[in-house]
């Protein structure tokens, strides 16, 4: 076995996907699957139980889980080690939100591009609800994302920014706001909300808390999307101010006096604690965090 063998193993062994972790690691289902089964054969014990609707470990594979990250670390390790001397080089795997990809990671990446050219930077964007899932599924190297309530200890933070949460509306289409006695109408009202993710935790705890139960027009991944919605007249929507201010979308947003305030939406650079082993990510974060608060 090897160490991409090992790599194939533990994103499966988090994934528990086929499917997943063969689009995720760039291999075929049919060549992740001989993969894991020249492995059963080298281990001498069947790791996954498996059928056409479910990927499980077994007492096995639980065991060969902590062998696998054992040599992985290690091995992340000895390349740290032997290129401290030279120029870094390879790839650094980022995921972030579209905001930001051009409102924090810009500057973070002109650093890094300055002191390390060699290192070739690989960026997703996506839905911010996703980033720390992909990271934990070890998809990629690092993510910038929502600092959750509980942080997972084997995950670290570096904060990069705090943006409080607002309610918005369509500048054109005043009209859709129903009042009842002076203050919002919480049943009436059109919602478009994240489909997951922190606003979503925050507004639905919000709203248990009141005892309301909102009118949901639409459940749509990533702030922006509900931006776009709002600004089409479809609803009011709950994203981070430092979201609308970004958007090309914002002169035609109007953000809502005297509604709840929630708990603010911090804003971190985050990996898993153990990666930073990894020279590559040891120097993202050096230079990420000089100014910046480590969590």
């Amino acid at each position: 076995m090897d160490i991409r063998t090992l790599q194939l193993f533990r994103h499966l062994s988090v994934s528990l996907h086929f499917a997943r972790t063969s689009l995720a690691c760039n291999i075929t289902p049919s060549a992740l699957t001989r993969v894991i089964q020249r492995l059963e054969s080298d281990v001498g014990e069947q790791l996954f139980m498996r059928d056409n609707r479910s990927v499980e470990l077994t007492f096995a594979g639980h065991a060969f889980k902590k062998y696998a990250e054992d040599v992985i670390l290690r091995w992340e390790k000895l390349q740290g080690e032997l290129s401290e001397d030279d120029v870094l080089s390879g790839e650094l795997s980022l995921y972030c939100s579209v905001t930001a990809a051009y409102s924090i990671l810009p500057e973070i990446i002109a650093k890094y591009r300055v002191v390390h050219p060699k290192v070739q930077i690989r960026l997703e964007t996506g839905d911010p609800a996703k980033a720390l899932p992909r990271l934990v599924n070890r998809d990629v190297d690092a993510v910038i994302a929502g600092l959750p309530e509980k942080i997972p200890k084997h995950l670290t933070f570096l904060k990069m920014a705090t943006s409080p949460l607002v309610f918005i509306g369509p500048r054109r289409f005043p009209g859709i706001l129903v009042y009842k006695k002076g203050k919002i109408d919480w049943g009436k009202i059109p919602m478009i909300i994240a489909h997951k993710g922190l606003s979503r935790e925050r507004m639905d705890l919000w709203f248990a808390k009141n005892k309301l139960v909102p009118n949901i027009y639409s459940r749509v991944a990533g702030h922006e999307a509900i931006i776009a919605l709002v600004n089409l007249g479809c609803g009011m929507g709950l994203v981070p101010l430092l979201v609308l201010e970004k958007s090309p979308l914002a002169e035609e947003i109007v953000v809502l006096d005297d509604m709840p305030r929630l708990p603010p939406y911090e804003i971190g650079l985050c990996t898993i604690q153990k990666k930073l082993v990894n020279p590559k990510i040891q120097a993202l974060w050096t230079l990420a965090g000089q100014s910046q608060e480590i969590i």
